[in-house]
């Protein structure tokens, strides 16, 4: 009985471990897409006021 206990404390203590890393991913994830998609933006912004000053 005794090694089923710990057993299960390692298992949950590697799960709670596992569940944190998954959510660290998830965030960094998160904040990555936003980052770009703030810059694709600030760019798109940039290119079209140089393109407007151009005489064809």
């Amino acid at each position: 009985m005794t090694n089923l206990i710990l057993f299960v404390n390692a298992f949950l203590s590697y799960l709670l471990v596992f569940v944190f890393i998954v959510a660290v991913v998830v965030v960094a994830c998160i904040i990555g897409v936003k980052w770009r998609k703030s810059k694709d933006a600030k760019a798109a912004v940039q290119t079209e006021g140089v393109g407007e000053n151009t005489a064809v």
